[in-house]
This record gives C-alpha cells, structure tokens and sequence, in this order.
C-alpha cells in the first residue's frame, strides 16, 4: 500500500492490473503478464504474512504459524526445473506447466526470499515500523528517519503541529 494526499491509501495490488503493473515494474514478470483475480489475492495474502512477520521481528513478538507456513510455502513453490512432458506429436519435452503459474510462482519465491532474507540478516536489527500513523508499512531506520517517505514525515509533522496548535488554544 501507497500513501496518497489526506492520509488515504493506494492498495498497489488491490486489481489484476495494478499487481500487473507492480511485478512488471519490480522486473518479477514480464510486459505481457495477466494476472487473473485468483493470483491477486494469493498476492496480497502473501503481502499480508510478510507483513505479520516483519511486525513480529519489529515487536519482538513470536512469529504467527500461518505466516511462516505461507512464506516457506512461496519460498518452494517455484520448481527448479522446467518438468517432463509426453506430447504425441513432440514426443518427450520440458517446459513448465503452465507459463502463468510458473511466473506467479517464481515472484512468490523471489518475494519470500527477499523477506526472509531481511528478517534473518544483519539489517534485521535497523527493522522499524513507519512512525506515522495511519501507516502500515516498515523501513530500515538509517539515522534518525523514522518514516517510510517524505510524505509519511510530512504528515506526522502536520499532525504534530496541530496537536500543538490544539493544545495551546485550550490552554
């Protein structure tokens, strides 16, 4: 998910198109991907576990079974080699099953692996959750930043600034 002016939130996977759009970007699918609805979801599940495992690490809290389950589930769902196929006019051949599945699953993976690769490393340590709340993404903490965009600084200065305005009025 993305900020956007008003403290709203862009879900960058919440269609078939704008996960298209994502993976393509990220360089985890190529141009001519489409995704179906079904993939989507699988997506932003998968984006949700990471989530539960990056506020665990963050937090200090124990990591939930299912999110662990689901991320060493995308971590193998990618094969390591196209399969064997019998096609009577072709004879003995090996491709991947379905080109979709095998995209969809090879960015699970990368995914995955990005995320347990973070949540065992060295920068683990500097893991944070962006300080400004509605917001639900994390960072790694470089210096004294404490948010995950200008935008996120910006409106965690606003709202202080408010609060103080607020209080002095009262006061």
């Amino acid at each position: 998910m993305s900020g956007a002016p008003g403290g709203h939130f862009i879900d960058l996977l919440d269609t078939p198109a704008t996960a298209n759009r994502w993976l393509i970007e990220r360089g985890l699918a190529p141009a001519d991907v489409d995704l179906q609805e079904m993939c989507t979801a699988q997506l932003r599940s998968l984006r949700e576990q990471i989530r539960s495992l990056l506020a665990s690490r963050v937090d200090g809290h124990p990591a939930m079974p299912a999110a662990l389950a689901s991320v060493n589930d995308a971590l193998t769902r990618a094969p390591a080699a196209s399969l064997l196929h019998w096609d009577p006019a072709r004879g003995l051949y090996r491709a991947a099953s379905h080109p979709t599945t095998q995209i969809v699953d090879h960015a699970f993976a990368v995914l995955a692996a990005d995320a347990a690769d973070l949540l065992t490393g060295p920068a683990a340590e500097r893991l944070t959750a962006c300080g400004s709340a509605p917001c639900n993404r994390y960072l790694l903490r470089h210096g004294r930043r404490h948010w995950c965009s200008t935008r996120c600084g910006d409106r965690a200065r606003a709202a202080r600034a408010y609060a103080r305005h607020t209080q002095a009025e009262t006061d």
